[in-house]
């Protein structure tokens, strides 16, 4: 790649790790950006995933004080996390050629998803300060089975598994939006790390490139937590939605 793409890709990274950081959805930023440079759909995706799990497991440290209390549901849905992550991975390698048909609606999906992240937030009743109701036998059924598919989901693409764990964790009883997101947060790293080992595995990515997105990931999530309180969070929704929406349409009309 030429300096020019090289800085591109740097500055997606630094943007998409300041995005997910203030609102969320910065794969919607990075993994369309590797795809305009020529990268094909599965090195893009398996790439990107290399590049924002620093970030992840960052987030995840920082939600470390919620985690405790929640630890028995996390380690309840740690495990069909794995197990789909891997799945999903193995389905994208395994058959590439339906990934690169399908990204297009996708991306549409999980622009769809964060579009409506708002309504859903109000039409879950999440709070900072209510207390979760105790989570049923039938809760925790409903809970593991729907994370195996958000989590196949997950190691497939992965855009948009936030807001999907963030519904499961509502319909099993909490409303605590901070321990959501701290258990959100824990079980996304666990499905993209697990994808990323099988990525590694398979020789699916490109290491320049993802060394080099990650450190603008790291970069943008630091200045985007300095900055959250600042910034127009509705604002930057709005930029990656009709980001989303753009880019979809033109990969629909223009197919890989």
């Amino acid at each position: 790649m030429t300096p020019i793409a090289l800085l591109f890709l740097f500055l997606a990274a630094v943007f998409g790790g300041a995005v997910n950081s203030v609102a969320g959805g910065g794969t919607l930023i990075t993994f369309p950006t590797l795809i305009a440079f020529g990268v094909s759909p599965v090195v893009a995706n398996a790439t990107n995933t290399a590049a924002l799990l620093p970030g992840s497991i960052s987030s995840a440290i920082a939600y470390r004080q919620d985690i405790p209390s929640q630890r028995k549901l996390a380690l309840t849905l740690a495990l069909p996390s794995m197990a789909g992550g891997l799945v999903g991975a193995v389905a994208l390698i395994a058959a590439p050629e339906i990934f690169g048909k399908i990204v297009p609606y996708l991306i549409l999906f999980a622009t769809l998803l964060f579009a409506g992240k708002n309504l859903f937030n109000r039409l879950t009743r999440q709070d900072t300060e209510g207390a979760e109701k105790p989570v049923s036998w039938a809760g925790t059924v409903w809970g593991v089975v729907f994370q195996f598919l958000v989590a196949t989901y997950g190691g497939y693409f992965g855009a948009g598994i936030g807001i999907l764990m963030l519904a499961s964790l509502s319909i099993m009883g909490m409303h605590n939006i901070h321990r959501m997101n701290a258990v959100k947060t824990l079980l996304a790293a666990v499905i993209n790390g697990v994808a990323l080992v099988y990525f590694i595995i398979r020789n699916e990515i490109l290491w320049p490139l993802a060394i080099l997105m990650a450190i603008g990931a790291i970069i943008g999530g630091y200045g985007g937590a300095r900055l959250a309180k600042r910034i127009n969070q509705n604002l930057v929704r709005s930029i990656v939605v009709v980001s989303g929406l753009i880019v979809s349409a033109w990969l629909i009309i223009k197919p890989l």
